[in-house]
């Protein structure tokens, strides 16, 4: 899923940090244990042992002191590192930084991380010494991993225990071929340490009212990045997006979308040429035109001046067939006052990425 999504919440993180930093933290660590997932046929030869690894994480607690913590039930947001040795030579090691939420259930004994950051791979694909390696085609590739634990935390003198499961993914979303990439179910058990837990505050309770809608917004946007097909070595080119949508808050945590989007995805007018020439028995003339329109719904998470985004989209202008007429878009959104963001979102197809979109908008 988005090298820069990392950047994008550590920074908000450590923004947070400096309003709430009298607030207790803790810090943890967590040693696992899996297996690589065969999602994709092509990974097969890859999947040779079962991946160990350790994270590392820093936990800001929240208590209130801003309205959102109280609406989410008073969650931490902290940074994690990460280290995968993924038992395949070909493959070989992972160094992850990420930014993430833990969100707590059942009287906070179940604790629920989602993170998204970047990650170092020692062995990426080289079509001259590592051409077995058709998962990662790059070095930096784009991380995630969600973990779910009991979590038992300020057992005795700050110290807790916890014990789950986690997926951890990596990928580098088409931004260099190959990218099948890959995802590791692991089991994971470890130890926290709350610093300050002699002095926790209290919880605030929410004073907001509980009804809450605005009037219908609308917004233009405009994402760019580069990416390449699924043919190695065929380069990387630029695409851009231009997006106009109307939402409509219903709450404070939620919003519908419905809109368009219009497509310049400058790879595609090289993937219509090569197959013109290299498969004239795909009846590809050469001539297609390279550009999509899309119409899209959708739905916005506001976390404080985070949100998150998900769309699903289908193409009404599609004059050249590439992966289906559906296609979904996911990411984050960081607001600057009431009516600029920035955005950083993966479009794709399913499970199969087309490209990390960098954005810009503004909401009337």
């Amino acid at each position: 899923m988005r090298y820069f999504i990392s950047v994008f919440l550590v920074l908000h993180c450590f923004y947070g940090f400096s309003q709430v930093d009298k607030n207790p933290f803790t810090i943890d660590a967590n040693a696992f244990y899996g297996t690589i997932l065969e999602h994709n046929s092509d990974i097969a030869h890859l999947i040779t042992d079962h991946p160990t690894g350790l994270i590392l994480s820093y936990n800001q607690k929240t208590f209130g002191q801003n309205a959102w913590e109280s609406r989410y039930n008073y969650p931490d947001y902290g940074v994690s590192l990460a280290y995968q040795d993924l038992k395949n030579e070909f493959l070989g090691a992972a160094y992850g930084l990420y930014a993430h939420f833990n969100f707590y259930f059942l009287k906070r004994n179940l604790k629920f991380r989602i993170a998204q950051g970047v990650a170092y791979a020692t062995n990426p694909y080289d079509k001259e010494t590592n051409y077995r390696n058709s998962a990662y085609g790059s070095d930096l590739l784009s991380s995630t991993y969600i973990m779910l634990n009991y979590d038992k935390q300020n057992i005795f003198n700050g110290l807790g225990v916890q014990a789950g499961i986690s997926i951890i993914h990596y990928s580098n979303a088409n931004f260099k071929a190959p990218n099948n990439s890959t995802n590791s179910f692991v089991f994971t058990v470890g130890a926290n340490y709350m610093i300050g837990y002699d002095k926790q505050p209290e919880y605030i309770a929410s004073t907001e009212d509980k009804k809450f809608t605005e009037k219908i917004r609308y917004n233009l946007a405009f994402r760019a990045g580069i990416n390449e097909s699924d043919v190695n070595n065929m380069g990387q080119y630029p695409f851009y997006v231009v997006s106009a949508y109307a939402d409509k808050r219903i709450n404070r945590k939620s919003a519908f979308h419905a809109g368009t989007d219009i497509f310049f995805s400058t790879f595609l007018k090289e993937l219509i040429t090569y197959y013109a020439i290299a498969f004239p028995e795909d009846n590809v003339s050469g001539d297609e035109d390279y550009k999509r329109v899309g119409v899209f719904v959708g739905h916005e998470l506001f976390i404080n001046k985070l949100s998150v985004i998900t769309q699903l989209g289908y193409y009404v202008y599609y004059p050249y067939d590439f992966e289906g007429r559906v296609y979904n878009r996911l990411g984050l959104k960081r607001y600057f006052g009431d009516k600029m963001y920035a955005a950083i979102t993966l479009k794709s197809h399913g499970a199969k990425a087309e490209g990390v979109e960098f954005g810009i908008g503004i909401r009337l």
